[in-house]
Order: C-alpha cells, then structure tokens, then sequence
C-alpha cells in the first residue's frame, strides 16, 4: 500500500496542482477583487520560473523529501504516532492538524529570525497578489522549510497517506487564500470561521507593518484567533491598500536573478523595517 502511494505520489499531486491552478485563474479573472498594477505576464514569468528552480534544487539536495521519511518511519515504527500505534484514521487527522500548525509556527519564524525574513521577503516582494504569489519563495526557504516539515515527519511518525494528502491540502489552500478572488462578504464570513481566505491573507501583504504582522495561518484559520494574530480587514480596503514590501515599489521584484540575490544583499540581511 505504501509503495503503492509513494510511486504515484508524484502524479496526483502535479494533477491536482495543475487543476486548482487553472481553477483559480479562471476565477480571478472572471470575479476579480482588485486591478492589477502590473500584466501577467510580467509578473508570472518570474513566480512560474521561480518554481522551476525551486523544485529542480530541492529535488538535487533532498531527493529523500518528507515522504521518504514518513515511509522509512513506519517501516521501522519510528515516531509518535507509530508509538501509541492510533487508529490510521486518528492519525491522519491529528498529522494534518499538527503539520499545519507547525506551518503556522514556521511561518512567524521566517517573518522574526532576519536570517529567515532575507529568504522570506522574496515571497513579499509580489507587487500583486494573486494565486501565483502562492508559488513565490526562495530556494533556500524552500529547502529550509522541507527539512523543518522531515524532522516533524519523523518525530511524529506522520503517516505516508497523511503527508501526501497535507502537500495536496497545503498547495490548493496557498493558491486558494493567495488569489485575486472576490468572495461575497456573506461566504468570505462563514469560510473564514474555518480556513484562511484570500481576504484574510491578503492583509498579510500589506505594506503596512501592523497589518503585514498578522494573518500567518495557509490553512486552517483558528491559530491566528488563539494566538492573538487575527486581523480581519486592512485600514485602507482591500482595494485601497499596497501589496508588497515598501522598500521595493519599483519593477525590480519582477526579475528572476534580482529575487535570487534579494537574500544576499548586504542591506536586505538585517532589514526588518518590512517585516
């Protein structure tokens, strides 16, 4: 069974990537919430091509990758879960809320640590935000975020169907709560009460550092609210407000080399002005 997941793990997530994908272009073009400030193409370009080099360098340095390490975990009864030997169905659940608030955690950290907010501002640099800012980080963050989420695996004991079925959720859900999609005010209320919505996270894109410090969750919307890091709409309207990182409101984050070498700047090192 596990053999079975793991050699068609690969397939069913790059087709349900695709589709959701495609589904949330359709939709913000036909029930967009705000104009553009710059076309798809020239912002596209270098989110479509950061992903091709984030997944060609992880693929390099961690072949492994955290569905490795749950099959080498259940193999050898390694982890948590494994332990206290839980119904498969307890465990799929508890892995997926667990994972996720880890994601929540890791993502506060990459906004506090200023090593971690040099990687992670690439992903703030977007001047617009639809769903391929969901697509938008740096190599290395990538590569630090999956060694983060195989120690958790591990330590866990997370199962391989529950990890496959975490980077499906994870991925749609980014895609979902980045997009440019104009939800009635009615469903965005009730939808929020569970997961983060694309007006919940947009906030979080705010130049506004009040607001740009708020809203960490991907998925599920609750550990904002018990940790005290909710905010449900920016001042100035989701219309009004500036998406980005104020030290960068030039075309410059549309460059490819410009986004890989932001990191290294010597002034984007220690810069937390944005953060």
């Amino acid at each position: 069974m596990i053999e079975t997941l793991i050699t068609h793990e690969g397939g069913v997530r790059l087709s349900v990537f695709i589709t959701i994908l495609l589904l949330m272009v359709l939709a913000e073009a036909q029930w967009p919430k705000r104009e553009r400030r710059f076309t798809r193409l020239q912002r596209w370009t270098a989110n479509s091509l950061l992903v091709v080099v984030d997944t060609l360098i992880l693929r390099l340095v961690l072949p492994v990758l955290a569905l490795g390490v749950a099959a080498y975990a259940s193999k050898h009864g390694i982890g948590l879960f494994n332990i206290l030997n839980l119904p498969e169905p307890v465990s799929l659940v508890a892995s997926i809320i667990v994972l996720d608030g880890l994601i929540y955690g890791q993502h506060i950290l990459m906004h506090k640590v200023p090593m971690l907010w040099a990687l992670h501002q690439v992903h703030h640099t977007d001047l617009d935000f639809d769903a391929t800012t969901a697509l938008r980080f740096h190599p290395v963050e990538i590569l630090v975020s999956m060694l983060i989420k195989m120690a958790a695996v591990l330590v866990l004991g997370v199962p391989v169907a529950a990890v496959i079925l975490f980077e499906i959720v994870l991925n749609g859900m980014a895609m979902f709560n980045h997009s440019n999609l104009n939800l009635p005010t009615s469903v965005d209320r009730v939808l929020r009460s569970l997961m983060v919505t694309p007006d919940m996270h947009r906030v979080h894109h705010s130049v506004v550092p009040q607001e740009h410090d708020t809203n960490y969750g991907f998925n599920l919307s609750v550990w904002d609210r018990i940790f005290g890091t909710y905010r449900a709409q920016p001042e100035g309207g989701h219309r009004g407000m500036t998406i980005g990182l104020t030290p960068y409101q030039d075309d410059r984050p549309l460059g490819l080399l410009w986004l890989l070498g932001l990191p290294f700047m010597r002034r984007n090192r220690s810069n937390l002005d944005s953060a």
